[in-house]
């Protein structure tokens, strides 16, 4: 069986949709083969670290993705996939797939958290033009595929809040991360050579983009009222910073004095990113909107405790299995987030990074949960290949 995945841009920056897509290829069942096409420039360097074959039909100018070689592309390469899945909304990509493959090709819809109420609230403006978008293409986009996927409950109910006009098939696809794939010990030896200052530091991890939807202010601000309480505990900033935040986050610290407790490490991967969750003592989210986060799954693969808001849709669950902690996505939520840790004792800690495992193994590794992402590839293709061989019959 043969899948096309189809994505804007696979840069690992780009956060979880990317990795998404690697996940699902690197845990398919044996006879299931797998490819992408994307937008990006052919020549970026990080499309050679791909296992897998990945068409680049870019460079693409445009943050909606419009690429007149796309719809030509997966039109002449129909015949050879079973499935497709669309990776994302709001480009090109969606409105291509249904102009190609609509009621020839299965194709699903993963939506990644992009249908969250959250942008409403905080966009209106770009809300309002979206609706404009939605009537015109999103809207059949997803009404013509197969199943949207999303990766909770909580995830989907929300989704429909975003847009009255909605009618698809929703289908809950568990999700997760892999297990660490090096060495802790040697990951953590390749974090401290890289940063030293951090050697025999006790510090709280954020792993994301630098970005006012994570809540990187709301941690900032916390911090700086709470680190008196615990005068040996650091904060490490990890992640890129594309909308150039951090200068003004940094002056907040400046004027605190606690410039020297946070740092701030750009985009981390590989055995440094490892390391990273491997020397944290927890890892912290006050997220206002993450339909997931990856992030967390792969705190949890550490056995690293997660702190997160009430706006990360699997904290309700991480929080029945004792975890982590879940506050509301505000200052005083996240102050909250700090001092609860801070009160811990060194036992309860550590019980809580034994739950946390724990709680990795029975929801989020994605070696298990993509047995059901498969099984809906599976039943499409079947069922397509029943309609082909009645059409040929009758």
């Amino acid at each position: 069986m043969r899948t096309l995945h189809i994505i804007g841009t696979l840069n690992p920056a780009s956060g979880g949709p990317a990795a998404a897509v690697s996940m699902h290829i690197e845990f398919s069942r044996p006879g299931h083969v797998s490819e992408a096409v994307t937008l990006d420039d052919p020549a970026s360097p990080f499309l050679k670290n791909f296992a897998y074959p990945v068409t680049a039909l870019g460079p693409t100018p445009t943050k909606f993705g419009y690429n007149r070689r796309l719809v030509p592309w997966l039109r002449e390469n129909a015949a050879r996939f079973d499935n497709v899945i669309v990776h994302g909304l709001w480009q090109y990509c969606g409105f291509a797939t249904w102009r190609a493959y609509s009621g020839k090709v299965p194709y699903f819809v993963f939506v990644h958290g992009m249908l969250d109420p959250y942008f409403k609230r905080a966009f209106p403006f770009k809300h309002f033009k979206k609706w404009a978008y939605w009537i015109a293409a999103e809207y059949w986009v997803l009404r013509g595929a197969v199943n949207v996927l999303f990766t909770c409950a909580e995830e989907e109910r929300l989704a429909r809040k975003s847009f009255w006009l909605n009618r698809w098939s929703s289908v809950i696809v568990p999700y997760g991360s892999r297990t660490p794939d090096v060495d802790l010990a040697q990951s953590a030896a390749d974090f401290h050579g890289r940063f030293p200052d951090l050697q025999g530091r006790r510090y709280l991890l954020f792993l994301g983009r630098i970005d006012r939807k994570k809540g990187c202010d709301l941690l900032i601000d916390a911090f700086i009222t709470t680190a008196a309480n615990d005068p040996q505990l650091d904060l490490v900033m990890a992640g890129p910073d594309e909308t150039r935040w951090r200068p003004q986050l940094e002056e907040k610290l400046r004027r605190a004095g606690l410039s020297h407790r946070v740092h701030w490490t750009g985009m981390l991967s590989g055995t440094q990113k490892w390391g990273a969750f491997a020397t944290c003592e927890a890892f912290i989210l006050p997220s206002h909107q993450e339909n997931f986060g990856i992030a967390v799954a792969e705190a949890l693969s550490c056995g690293r405790p997660v702190l997160l808001s009430d706006k990360v849709n699997i904290a309700p669950e991480i929080l029945a299995d004792h975890a982590g902690f879940m506050e509301a996505d505000t200052l005083q939520g996240t102050t909250n987030l700090f001092l609860r840790w801070m009160k811990l004792s060194q036992a309860e800690r550590e019980r809580m990074g034994a739950n946390a495992l724990a709680c990795f193994h029975s929801r989020f590794d994605m070696k298990v949960n993509v047995s059901v992402f498969n099984d809906l590839l599976e039943t499409a293709a079947h069922l397509q290949s029943n309609e082909h061989l009645a059409s040929a019959s009758g």
